[in-house]
């Protein structure tokens, strides 16, 4: 399973009314699309705005409404750091803050330095029996978890997502003690943050080479650590996941896949794309389920950069020569090819947009459709899917679907 990350768009002016991937010269996804059926995949259902968390639950097979406790987990598992059942995580900023606490930059001018010691100045926190964690992701990016009894994730975030305004006090939203207990918590936490950092060397460098320091974290999206069955129980099969990015390493790694690291695999627009296909065709000798992610896509449509996202989907697409090579090869593989939601240029933020769907493999009946594009798909045999239905539809190709009845 290859995700796009991001791919779906909407019709752009520039390019005729066609999509940045309509637009594309995509030979090998075309001929992919040629050999396969098609069809249009709404990540969860109908009309929904999905995240990349949710969304990707919902390809591997998991009802979100069911399993979803929030993004700090999966971040904070995808940072290398593993809570426990009833711990709750979340995702902070480290931040720029004046002396009346008021934001003036909510990233720290994209500290790329030092965080390492910032973390490490905080790590080891203790509050009323609670064990605070801290680790440092990419970037001006954080964890936070908190370990010990009695935790809620119903709490207010502390950033206010806005800079040029004062950080937030954390709030419980709802009556519980757990959730007044896990505020209290957060809100000392930030203030310690604050006092330590302000005067922290690596800040004091920063100030002195004119930078705006890193003297504040600022936790969001708070979760509970999740009990999810792993991906191989539930299904009898050994997985493998590739990707660059924090937050879809933390779901892999929570649903038990092994996770490959890739030289070159940054999960930004420099990613080395056919370094990661070609790690995939390699896992699939010890694996049955390989899972690969390109983040790219969905960067350029945040961006609202419609030739860089064209441009993204013709590097990504010269990649696609290594899994040609091996499915003309192996009569073994069955590929799906699709997104994880559509990140249209002309909105620079995720949409409910449905996005293109290909499988191809051997035994696949293939339909009329002759390149991979959102209005192609359309016409596909596979009709419109919802993501829950992939992971099925997978295993029926390759055969290892259990029969229902007698």
């Amino acid at each position: 399973m290859v995700v796009l990350d991001g791919g779906g768009d909407r019709p752009v002016p520039e390019f005729g009314e066609k999509t940045p991937l309509e637009a594309a010269y995509t030979p090998n996804l075309d001929a992919l699309a040629g050999m396969g059926i098609n069809g249009l995949l709404h990540p969860i259902a109908t009309g929904i705005r999905t995240g990349s968390d949710t969304a990707h639950l919902s390809l591997f097979g998991y009802d979100p409404y069911e399993v979803y406790t929030g993004r700090g987990p999966f971040e904070a598992a995808g940072a290398g750091v593993m809570g426990k059942k009833g711990d709750v995580a979340f995702r902070c900023n480290f931040a720029t803050v004046n002396e009346e606490g008021e934001i003036t930059d909510r990233r720290a001018g994209r500290i790329r330095s030092g965080t390492d010691m910032l973390a490490s100045a905080l790590n080891g926190m203790e509050y009323n029996g609670i064990m605070m964690t801290v680790k440092e992701g990419t970037e001006h990016r954080a964890i936070l978890l908190l370990h010990g009894d009695g935790l809620s994730a119903a709490v207010s975030d502390v950033d206010p997502h806005k800079a040029r305004t004062h950080f937030l006090r954390c709030e419980p939203l709802d009556d519980s003690p757990e959730a007044r207990r896990t505020a209290e918590a957060v809100n000392y936490f930030v203030e310690e943050s604050w006092h330590i950092l302000r005067n922290h060397e690596v800040n004091l460098m920063r100030e002195r080479d004119g930078l705006p320091p890193a003297n504040i974290l600022l936790p969001r999206g708070g979760g509970v650590f999740p009990d999810i069955e792993e991906f191989g129980r539930k299904y009898g099969l050994r997985a493998a996941a590739i990707t660059g990015v924090t937050l879809i390493t933390g779901i892999v790694r929570l649903l038990g896949m092994n996770v490959i690291d890739v030289e070159g695999a940054t999960g930004g627009i420099d990613s080395n794309f056919s370094a990661k296909l070609t790690a995939a065709v390699s896992a699939l000798e010890k694996n049955h389920f390989v899972f690969v992610n390109l983040k790219a896509p969905d960067i350029a449509g945040h961006d609202g950069d419609a030739a860089l996202k064209k441009e993204i989907f013709e590097r990504i697409d010269a990649a696609f020569t290594v899994i040609l090579g091996a499915m003309a090869e192996r009569d073994d593989i069955i590929l799906a090819v699709t997104s994880d939601h559509s990140t249209p240029v002309s909105v620079m933020d995720h949409s409910g947009d449905p996005v293109p769907l290909l499988i191809a493999g051997h035994g696949v009946r293939p339909d009329d459709v002759a390149e991979f594009g959102e209005r192609a798909a359309m016409n596909g045999g596979l009709g419109h899917m919802n993501g829950r239905d992939l992971m099925p539809e997978l295993l029926n190709l390759s055969g290892r679907a259990e029969k229902f009845g007698a």
